[in-house]
């Protein structure tokens, strides 16, 4: 209700915003199967639209690739990686007090996003390694989550950092990987429990 009203009391001020791009990049695993993160990246266009008493709401609209590092699930090999790369819509949700000179914000983005392509690399069967690309057998190409971080703006410029968590599994019932679910048959129990990209964001936007 009181969110209902912030929007009804700046509704006339409600296309008074910025456009921009963002660029940043993530650091992205799977829990349980993954010893660290790995680096990935995204990049797009944004708008923010200013709310009266410090809130701004700001989507985006993003390519971002993730990735992982899968280790110690499949006998005789040590670990292997997988990227994925999605169409993602976030929505910021920022509240923080405008200090004329800059502006300290915190931020809540929920977001979906859609797979657009993948790869399988570092895997070895028979002593030679193989990769995989967009191969869709058993893979949810479909992705939700919710970021939560901090932001700080100064003049046009924008820098925030999120973690963020991705609801959901990452493979369908049948566990396949792409292009190797012969392979990934002996895996899936291990990545199908819930196991998705989560992690750290630092995103840098510039607004016109």
């Amino acid at each position: 209700m009181a969110f209902c009203v912030l929007m009804f009391s700046g509704a006339q001020n409600l296309f008074a915003g910025d456009f921009g791009i963002v660029g940043g990049a993530g650091f992205t695993g799977m829990k349980e199967v993954s010893s660290g993160l790995a680096t990935g990246y995204h990049a797009g266009l944004t708008y923010k639209f200013r709310l009266p008493l410090g809130f701004a709401i700001q989507p985006s609209l993003l390519y971002q690739m993730k990735a992982s590092s899968i280790e110690g699930v499949v006998e005789g090999q040590s670990s292997f990686d997988y990227r994925m790369g999605y169409l993602e819509l976030p929505v910021s949700f920022q509240w923080g007090p405008d200090l004329l000179l800059f502006r300290p914000f915190l931020d809540v983005a929920p977001y979906v996003g859609y797979g657009l392509n993948n790869r399988v690399t570092g895997l070895s069967v028979s002593g030679s390694d193989v990769s995989f690309r967009n191969r869709w057998d058993g893979i949810s190409r479909l992705e939700y989550g919710l970021g939560l971080g901090v932001g700080l703006e100064i003049w046009k410029i924008q820098v925030i950092g999120r973690y963020n968590w991705n609801f959901g599994p990452l493979f369908d019932g049948d566990g396949n990987a792409p292009g190797a679910s012969e392979i990934w048959s002996l895996a899936k129990e291990s990545v199908m429990k819930g196991k998705n990209f989560s992690g750290v964001t630092l995103s840098v936007a510039f607004l016109f």
